[in-house]
């Protein structure tokens, strides 16, 4: 496994993880079970995608990608009560926003209605499926429990002939809805429970995002989804764990009617978890729905809209998959892990700017007033010939970060004091010489003087200077609100403790808001969607939100990660 994965990853240039799968298919392959893997990816249009998805979207495409076959992207829609068009479109940007294309490998589940009720006639005529009018409480009543074997149902000997005449007058609109349901007849004694007589079919007068109101019962989507992976003929049905015991009803689908293509070996592997997040679909909307985050793209959402809106770039998600690997078993990644990647990724071509998020006056008074300069600053000052240079204004007085002086500093500090001093980033050195306070014992504002020699922050004398400090000249700076993100769960595994609700959890502190943030001159006309290093406090994005009211930027990532270190100060509080 480890060498089918370090080729892998050798002819992609990606860092690959361990990968169980993609060893299996490989073996397949070599073996000659199949030409090329055919996979899907096959999304209920219920809800938003999030990075969970992206992990089996990056296995799905990634195996069909690197096996030379294809991935299906099949919309498993069975269940239009809860389904919905706005999906469709935003699961097929989400998919296409990180780097994948399905080509013309778009399929619709409802698509194969007439076939999939034409396969469950075959299984009346055949005596393994018949109409059941117990309720959906009786049903559950009869199944039985883990150790105590179900009750069959009354209607369960119901003859061909009458299940198959009741059937069809179910698909005529003659009966209510939930007044009668199609059911496979297998074991209601099976330790399996969903092999209890599976429900197949059920009548739901609703309007179908495809099919109109063609339909007036909707297929169950256990019998749906593996006669969809048959008819398109996959060949690998990749599902994560909590469908393990599904597999068991899909066999017995396939074994029982004569589908058109071999079984698909179906595989289950770990759904990805991280820490300070929760996945569950429910869990999500009820976020939404009760205002706690500002919609499904919420940048502190793990939905890809919200992980896109917040800055993500494709790339780091494809890559954070990949290192995480495909496990049989389930686990919890760190969060950090995704951040520490999305820093990689942006690192490198990420232009570098100077932003005062909490800005105080630093009056500089042997500087002439009026006078004004500029330096050139280069975007990328590791690599300075990769993005050329920007022109970076200076005067009299500027703005400074208020955590960059202090009154009564201790003695490790290198910033501003009274006595001390410190570089400006690309422009002088200067030496605090008092400060300025307002009634209520503010510091509002700090003065110093400057040393006209020093014209680029080096000393002609060679003298050590250790403290440097980002500035933005006050005549000219741009102002911006600035969103600062932080976990959205105080806690690593906020859904893991029964006793407490999920949202009792939340990390009041997820999202600070910063008005008034004053930004070099060069980011006036930064264009939404653009990325910047402000430096010394993260990577930041233009958002939507801004217009001709001003600028506002979200933080994408912090450049270290804070939050182990506050956890571990504050001991959690």
């Amino acid at each position: 496994m480890k060498e089918q994965d370090a080729k892998a990853g050798e002819a992609s240039g990606r860092e690959v993880g361990p990968n169980f799968v993609r060893a299996m298919v490989a073996t397949d392959l070599q073996e000659g079970k199949h030409e090329r893997p055919v996979t899907r990816f096959p999304p209920e249009p219920n809800g938003y995608l999030h990075i969970g998805h992206a992990k089996a979207i990056c296995l799905g495409f990634g195996i069909a990608e690197d096996f030379g076959g294809r991935c299906h992207l099949r919309f498993d829609d069975t269940n239009p009560a809860k389904e919905d068009q706005t999906f469709v479109d935003s699961i097929q940007e989400d998919v296409r926003w990180l780097g994948f294309d399905w080509g013309e490998h778009l399929y619709f589940a409802s698509s194969y209605f007439q076939q999939l009720y034409d396969y469950a006639e075959a299984l009346i005529e055949a005596g393994k499926a018949y109409v059941d009018d117990l309720s959906e409480e009786q049903i559950q009543q009869y199944r039985g429990t883990v150790t105590k074997p179900g009750t069959p149902s009354p209607y369960r000997k119901r003859s061909v002939k009458e299940n198959l005449d009741l059937f069809r007058r179910m698909r005529g609109g003659e009966f209510d809805d939930g007044s009668k349901v199609l059911r496979a007849k297998i074991d209601m004694s099976s330790s399996n429970m969903k092999m209890r007589d599976p429900l197949l079919y059920r009548i739901r007068r609703q309007h179908h995002h495809q099919t109109g109101d063609e339909w007036c019962i909707y297929p169950f989507y256990d019998f749906t989804h593996c006669l969809s992976d048959s008819i398109e003929g996959v060949t690998h049905s990749l599902c994560t764990l909590e469908f393990e015991n599904n597999r068991e009803i899909y066999d017995w689908v396939l074994d029982n009617l004569d589908v058109p293509q071999p079984q698909p070996r179906q595989t289950e592997f770990a759904r990805l978890a991280l820490t300070h997040t929760v996945m569950s679909k429910r869990k999500l909307l009820q976020l939404v729905n009760e205002g706690r985050v500002g919609g499904w793209d919420d940048p502190r959402m793990p939905t890809i809209a919200g992980m896109r809106r917040r800055g993500y770039r494709p790339e780091a998600i494809r890559t954070f998959c990949d290192k995480i690997g495909i496990a049989r078993a389930n686990s919890v990644v760190d969060k950090a892990l995704l951040e520490s990647t999305v820093r990689d990724d942006l690192n490198p071509d990420t232009p570098r700017v100077m932003a005062v998020l909490r800005p105080l006056k630093l009056v500089i008074t042997n500087y002439p007033e009026g006078e004004e300069e500029h330096f050139d600053a280069p975007n990328l000052p590791d690599d300075p010939d990769r993005l050329g240079a920007r022109s970076v204004p200076f005067s009299r007085e500027i703005w400074i970060e208020a955590s960059d002086f202090m009154e009564d500093p201790p003695k490790k500090f290198f910033r501003l004091a009274v006595g001390k001093e410190v570089r400006l980033r690309w422009a002088y050195l200067v030496t605090c010489t008092g400060f300025v306070k307002n009634d209520e014992g503010e510091v509002v504002e700090v003065h110093c003087t400057y040393d006209p020699d020093t014209r680029g922050g080096t000393p002609p004398d060679g003298r050590k200077v250790k403290g440097t400090i980002h500035w933005v000249s006050a005549q000219h700076a741009v102002d911006a609100m600035v969103r600062l993100y932080d976990h959205l769960f105080k806690v690593e595994h906020p859904d893991q403790d029964p006793e407490v609700s999920f949202l009792d959890e939340l990390n009041e502190h997820s999202l600070e808001v910063v008005d008034g943030a004053k930004l070099e001159q060069s980011l006036g006309s930064a264009k939404v969607g653009a990325r910047f290093q402000f430096e010394r406090t993260g990577y930041f994005i233009v958002d939507p939100d801004s217009g001709p009211d001003g600028l506002v930027f979200n933080r994408i990532v912090a450049l270290r990660d804070s939050w182990a270190k506050l956890v571990k100060k504050t001991g959690g509080n």
